[in-house]
């Protein structure tokens, strides 16, 4: 506690600083809510509508085969129209959201290619074209080989990899959000913890490369970030910052440092840059809550 609230003190008053706000697991991530389409058509709305009033840019990332959902393809299409009304960018999460750790090459790439079409269709459909992809939980290949193979498919297909610095487990709070029990203690504690992480990677970001970069922050697209979006939006203003788009943030020289990990794990970019300059650190960014980890063992 005394190290979160050292961070805190230390970086809470630097002005200047920039985000941009990325979004994952459209049309709506594992959080147990509603699972058809007005139910996630009144989250999406609530959700978009501090981006729209605020003209936030924001890039969001579609799993358009999510399990779990009871939507048509002409409903899905209609709730990742509501994001580009409001001003977001689409990016490609795969179709189904597989993992890439145990999902043969062959089978991932397919995935990928048959989360495209519905978003080609909808970007086209503005005058736009489909630029990023984002690996779904972070994981970029276990081994050497699977991570040079879907990183060559990648770019064979004119992606842009949207990489996360401000990595944190919203979505596990979000899943306890959806428990009635627990909603008002969610509501308490989730962005304290959420500012705990953004501000230890403020000072891990300078740590490794010399400076605070601008960040990129990933939240997933549920009820509870619709409920919460606009108190998390000030709390990063109070912080000092300005909202900038994904492409803007990864205009800057940062983001050409090189990463050579390879394994299992799925993080921030910051540590994976650390690993590849062999940087050791004995602490990392604020673990979620025990009585989350304890919820979700006996509620999965």
């Amino acid at each position: 506690m005394r190290c979160l609230i050292f961070l805190f003190a230390l970086s809470c008053f630097a002005a200047d600083r920039q985000v941009a706000i990325t979004i994952d697991d459209l049309p709506r991530g594992g959080d147990h809510g509603g699972p058809d389409f007005e139910s996630i058509r009144a989250m999406t709305l609530k959700l978009l509508k501090p981006f729209r009033d605020g003209k936030i840019p924001l890039t969001a990332f579609v799993n358009s085969g999510r399990q779990g959902l009871n939507l048509t393809p002409a409903e899905t299409r209609k709730l990742l129209d509501l994001w580009l009304d409001a001003g977001a960018n689409l990016g490609n999460h795969t179709f189904s959201h597989p993992s890439l750790n145990t999902t043969p090459v062959g089978e991932y790439e397919a995935d990928i290619v048959k989360g495209e079409q519905i978003l080609r269709d909808a970007l086209a459909a503005r005058g736009q074209q489909l630029e990023f992809f984002r690996y779904p939980f972070l994981q970029t290949g276990a081994t050497a080989e699977s991570k040079q193979a879907v990183a060559e498919f990648l770019a064979k297909r004119g992606y842009r990899i949207a990489p996360v610095t401000y990595d944190d487990d919203d979505y596990d709070f979000a899943r306890c959000y959806t428990d009635p029990a627990l909603r008002a203690r969610v509501d308490r504690e989730f962005l304290p913890y959420l500012e705990a992480v953004i501000a230890f990677f403020e000072v891990r970001s300078k740590e490794v490369t010399g400076r605070e970069i601008p960040q990129i922050l990933l939240l997933h697209a549920n009820q509870m970030n619709a409920d919460t979006m606009p108190r998390t939006i000030a709390m990063l203003k109070r912080r000092g910052y300005q909202f900038i788009s994904l492409d803007e943030a990864l205009k800057d020289k940062a983001y050409n440092l090189p990463d050579n990990y390879v394994g299992t794990g799925g993080f921030s970019l910051i540590h994976r840059w650390a690993k590849t300059k062999g940087l050791k650190f004995k602490t990392y960014e604020p673990e979620e809550p025990p009585w989350v980890t304890d919820y979700l063992k006996q509620h999965r």
